[in-house]
């Protein structure tokens, strides 16, 4: 038997061929080490190019301003650079604004008002510091099944692909021949946003497993091309000024809305944590060197990045499994990678005309196709049985059309529901022995999960 098989399991070959121990605990190793700060700066700089074009369509979805989107992905990455050293949660994954949480903030600024936003990211930020003390997280991933929130991603997805869809026929300002809606100025930018499309999809599935960032590359610089030639919707960028101040209820909040935007962040901070601990698991397969991840220091990151951009109005966070595979595809070996993707952001952040190159069909089609990749996660399902795949299909419809909290709410009472009459009246279990296994197999199940 060689050497290279009498090779310890808990070692990988790092680029350079030597031997790296899976489980290094030295002080810094996920936040940096000097053999792979070149990979992890390009893989940076990659990765971050990528997430702009993301993060504006997620900041648009979210109904919050796009310079306030862009502040939290540099806060929320040099936070979890910061904690990396101390407390890593994975070593390649990407934080930032999340598309699966879009339509909730959305809903939140409708309900509550932009002015009250910030005290509800605050008090999220403080019911995940709470789940995190205690590591209810665990605890989260089985009341709230996995298919469950597949099917709730799923009903997230359709919104934004039908919310972004509307841009690849929008016509230009000062458009002649407004009052005909199929003219010659809608023609023409139907066949662009498809051409537009088509290529992103071409490039995509070529490159997906190699350097996914190279079809956004090409979408956006194509169409910065193509808007110096045809006239074409292009991107605003809102002015709004970023400034500290104390994430409290505005005077006049009423006892009642309190008590909803209570309920409101709860439902905010349960799903921002399941989507943190999913994104983990597949991180860790992701992860050039197979090292493990530590969901629950993950949500220390995630409630150090929300709280703190509470007091500039920013937005909730979590490491984002598009940008993540891109980090990693890209050469990322560390978390030295999102000091460079908070760079890159950072100067477009203060930068902002230059986002003003962007066509809004180009925008479209990279969030069409982010919407229909959650939608594409139900085939994750398919392996819990077709119960579960009923029951994530009916989530996704409830939430896409009654909204994420009530149909999220249904759901769980749906499944509550069946989950007992299932024990009852097949295996004629009496409904407190029913209760009393219920949370008997979430105490033994949430001790599986880490």
């Amino acid at each position: 038997m060689s050497s290279n098989e009498n090779q310890s399991s808990d070692e990988n070959l790092a680029p350079d061929g030597s031997a790296v121990k899976t489980a290094d605990k030295h002080f810094g190793a996920a936040a940096f080490q000097l053999k792979y700060a070149g990979r992890d700066a390009a893989a940076g700089i990659i990765t971050g190019t990528m997430a702009i074009p993301l993060s504006i369509g997620i900041a648009m979805m979210s109904d919050y301003p796009i310079k306030v989107g862009l502040a939290t992905v540099v806060f929320a990455s040099f936070v979890c650079w910061f904690m990396s050293w101390f407390r890593p949660g994975n070593y390649i994954g990407s934080p930032g604004i999340a598309a699966g949480l879009a339509p909730a903030l959305a809903l939140g600024v409708s309900a509550f008002g932009m002015e009250n936003m910030a005290f509800c990211i605050f008090l999220t930020a403080a019911m995940q510091a709470v789940c995190w003390h205690f590591n209810w997280q665990k605890y989260l991933l089985v009341a709230v099944p996995v298919y469950l929130v597949e099917g709730l991603l799923a009903g997230i997805g359709l919104k934004i692909m039908l919310k972004f869809f509307e841009f690849t026929y929008e016509l230009p300002a000062g458009s002649a021949d407004e009052a005909e809606f199929w003219n010659s100025a809608r023609i023409t930018m139907c066949a662009i946003s498809a051409a537009g499309m088509a290529v992103f999809l071409v490039l995509f599935s070529k490159f997906k497993d190699i350097q996914p960032a190279i079809p956004y590359f090409v979408l956006i610089v194509g169409g910065v091309i193509i808007a110096q030639f045809i006239q074409v919707p292009m991107i605003e960028v809102e002015d709004v000024d970023l400034y500290l101040r104390l994430p409290i209820p505005e005077a006049g909040t009423t006892i009642w809305m309190f008590v909803l935007m209570v309920l409101f962040c709860a439902m905010l901070a349960t799903i921002d944590v399941i989507e943190q601990v999913m994104s983990n698991a597949a991180i860790e397969k992701l992860d050039p060197l197979k090292r493990k991840c530590n969901s629950n220091n993950s949500l220390l990151s995630i409630w150090m990045a929300n709280m703190g951009a509470s007091f500039f109005g920013g937005m909730t966070n979590l490491d984002g499994l598009a940008k993540s595979t891109t980090n990693r595809l890209a050469g990322a070996y560390t978390k030295f990678s999102i000091v460079f993707i908070g760079s890159v952001v950072g100067f477009f952040l203060f930068n902002s005309e230059y986002l003003e190159f962007l066509p809004k069909f180009a925008l479209a089609a990279i969030m069409i196709f982010s919407g229909y990749k959650m939608i594409a996660g139900l085939v994750h399902v398919t392996h819990y049985g077709p119960y579960a795949m009923m029951l994530a299909i009916a989530t996704g419809l409830l939430v896409f059309e009654l909204g994420i909290f009530e149909g999220l709410v249904i759901a769980l009472v749906v499944h509550a529901i069946i989950h007992y009459m299932v024990y009852t009246k097949h295996d004629n279990m009496p409904g407190k022995a029913v209760i009393k296994r219920y949370f008997e197999n979430l105490k033994k199940d949430s001790g599986n999960l880490v």
